[in-house]
């Protein structure tokens, strides 16, 4: 039987479930997902090094399985699955520098092969978890290279012929960005230059090849996290900066909340009613049950916090849900039709969890 942790305070759709621990402690890691297994790609250890570690949970049989090493070690790297296959590209390498190489696993054979390579190595590529593949074609946006320069390239890769090509760079360069799928537009949101916060708000139209923009993120924050409901976009929290305005103030964590609605096509800054009821960054985000998630990250507490709250998007309210079993910032999450999944992470160190916010199924 999983282990459960029901929601309280009168929210009974959503219940965290506790899988056994991964067998290797890892932050940084990627998680790709296919028919009810969990894949956990790479990631860094307790010694801050890229692994080349692979192992999959069965969510059915609540079992781990380690699966035989990637060709290369890599930490911060980018997956999706392809029917029986797991395609891996980009990250950092052992000597903390960006990589071009691309490995696809098969997971009926149990091996894994070399592909083409990227262009040019690349680590912080954005990628879409499930709806990346759109005609058979896989999009891979921005990311640093070896130069450490924020990268604008946007790239196809077609399987049947494994190759890579360009389409028109995004106009802003990042790396670290939230992308989404909707209809057959590719928005990306936010990201990183470094150690500046990207408000850029673009989107790529995949019918026509040619980006636009959008009016940028109200305020920047690093360390915010980004997500998406049916039309409207949610940039929430994060580590607000001093600015020209504000030089001699600290930086601090903040419940900001802005969203942007795509009908039309502005930007809003809820009142002091709708901020987030606590200040995190580097949080885990998603939506699910019909409401905006923020789980965990970092805030004015001495350890990563556990409170879990979620936007009701028909009441407009925050509400309190059950918090995690493990307080962690820094983790992996990946978010099925049902399931919000918070993977490995920092709690003290580097930590083996995993944990799944999920969606109570009527009876």
């Amino acid at each position: 039987m999983p282990v459960s942790i029901m929601a309280s305070s009168g929210v009974t759709s959503l219940y965290w479930e506790i899988f056994p621990p991964m067998p290797t402690c890892r932050v940084y890691c990627t998680p790709a997902y296919q028919d009810d297994h969990l894949f956990v790609i790479g990631g860094c250890s307790k010694m801050g090094v890229p692994l080349d570690t692979v192992e999959m949970l069965d969510v059915v049989s609540q079992t781990w399985a380690v699966l035989p090493s990637l060709p290369t070690a890599r930490a911060g790297t980018a997956a999706v699955t392809l029917g029986k296959q797991v395609l891996v590209f980009g990250g950092m390498n052992s000597e903390q520098c960006p990589l071009a190489s691309v490995e696809i696993y098969h997971t009926d054979e149990g091996k894994w092969e070399k592909k083409a390579p990227l262009c040019q190595p690349s680590m912080g590529i954005s990628a879409i978890e499930k709806d990346i593949v759109y005609e058979g074609k896989i999009y891979a946006l921005g990311g640093m290279g070896a130069d450490t320069s924020p990268q604008a390239l946007v790239r196809i890769y077609e399987p049947a012929k494994d190759n890579w090509q360009q389409l028109p760079s995004m106009p802003t360069p990042r790396y670290g960005a939230s992308t989404f799928l909707h209809g057959n537009k590719l928005y990306v949101l936010g990201g990183r230059q470094g150690k500046l916060p990207v408000t850029a708000f673009e989107a790529l139209d995949l019918e026509v090849n040619s980006w636009t923009r959008f009016p940028s993120i109200p305020s920047r924050r690093a360390f915010a996290s980004c997500t998406m409901t049916e039309n409207l976009f949610f940039s929430l929290g994060g580590l607000q900066q001093p600015g020209p305005h504000n030089f001699y103030s600290r930086p601090h964590f903040v419940n900001t909340v802005e969203l942007f609605d795509s009908e039309q096509g502005v930007w809003s800054k809820p009142g002091r009613s709708t901020r987030m009821r606590e200040k995190r960054a580097d949080f885990v985000t998603g939506y699910l049950g019909g409401r905006v998630i923020a789980a965990g990250g970092l805030g004015n507490q001495s350890s990563p916090l556990a409170s879990v709250e979620g936007f009701n998007l028909t009441k407009k309210k925050w509400e309190i849900l059950p918090s995690m079993p493990t307080g962690r910032c820094s983790c992996s999450s990946l978010q099925s039709s049902n399931m919000l999944f918070v993977i490995g992470g920092i709690a003290q160190g580097p930590s083996s969890a995993v944990e799944a916010l999920c969606v109570l199924e009527d009876v």
